[in-house]
């Protein structure tokens, strides 16, 4: 009797020793609602105990895709992705969403509107067809609440591909050439004074930072540019944005309330302290209206505290 007792402890113990962090585990991992969060995007995720990770996917097998002349299958690095672990509020989500070029700025809507986070926009090929973008979102805070984000910007998606099954080729709107751009309207809009070359209008507005214990600044490429062409009535804005990490979120919520369409948002350089980045833009329409536009992205930036 005495012998059965300490095996059946024993066995106990090894049990719990060995089975009881995984009991622990899936129950952190359970705190995510993992049902809530398959509920509320409408797929079945994987549940990735050892890192603690909840994750759905989405394949775009919606358009097909060549890179390279290549036949490109969804395996291959076209499926949309957001994972979810315990954290602040409840969870954390990152993801990855794969975009053609007419579904970035609508989708990125959605993403704010839904609460998210858009944190990265870029391209993974050369030689795509049709170009293929990639979206990174994230965000923090109840997992069902950032599991209906992801929701709405996969609904997004399908909504743009149902009115036209292939992606379009252009922004709305037209350019008129050549150029001939007023600069005093422009300059009173900003607030800034430009250059004019050929027609076209351009200002650039430095920042400052240090890499390797150097000073650079503007004309190193920390700067924030917007340069006009087309006419008055008809014109395209490109540019960039240079920010700071806290800048970024209500920068890009600025340009997307104002209809400018965002590019890419990356880095351009390694190891500048503070650290910058940097999106690229392209608006269409009225010269002044985008340079009343701008300005209003500008106020944004300048109300954020560093």
């Amino acid at each position: 009797m005495v012998r059965r007792f300490v095996l059946a402890t024993m066995v106990g113990m090894f049990a719990a020793t060995v089975f009881g962090s995984h009991i622990g585990l899936a129950q952190g991992i359970a705190g995510l609602d993992t049902a809530a969060i398959e509920e509320a995007t409408g797929l079945k995720g994987q549940l990735i105990a050892e890192e603690k990770v909840f994750k759905i996917g989405k394949p775009r097998a919606d358009v097909k895709v060549q890179v390279d002349q290549w036949a490109m299958a969804p395996f291959m690095g076209l499926g949309s992705w957001a994972a979810f672990t315990p954290g602040h509020g409840g969870a954390i989500m990152m993801g990855d969403t794969v975009l053609f070029e007419d579904e970035v700025n609508p989708v990125m809507s959605a993403a704010f509107d839904a609460g998210l986070e858009v944190t990265a926009l870029h391209n993974h090929f050369f030689f795509d067809d049709p170009k293929v973008y990639f979206m990174h979102i994230g965000g923090s805070g109840d997992a069902r609440a950032l599991a209906a984000g992801v929701k709405k910007v996969y609904d997004k998606i399908a909504e743009i591909r149902a009115a036209n099954a292939s992606p379009l080729k252009s922004f709305p709107g037209k350019i008129d050439s050549p150029s001939a751009i007023t600069a005093q309207p422009l300059e009173a809009a900003l607030g800034l004074k430009g250059q004019s070359n050929a027609g076209m209008f351009k200002i650039v507005i430095g920042r400052g930072a240090s890499m390797h214990g150097v000073s650079v600044g503007k004309e190193m490429g920390i700067n924030t540019w917007a340069a006009f062409a087309g006419s008055d009535n008809a014109a395209f804005v490109d540019g960039d944005f240079a920010m700071l990490d806290n800048e970024l979120q209500p920068v890009l919520r600025a340009m997307r309330k104002e209809g400018i369409n965002i590019v890419a948002i990356h880095q351009h350089m390694s190891h500048e302290n503070p650290r910058f980045l940097f999106l690229h833009y392209w608006g269409k329409g009225k010269a002044l209206d985008l340079a009343q536009s701008l300005r209003r992205v500008l106020d944004a930036q300048a109300s954020v505290k560093s």
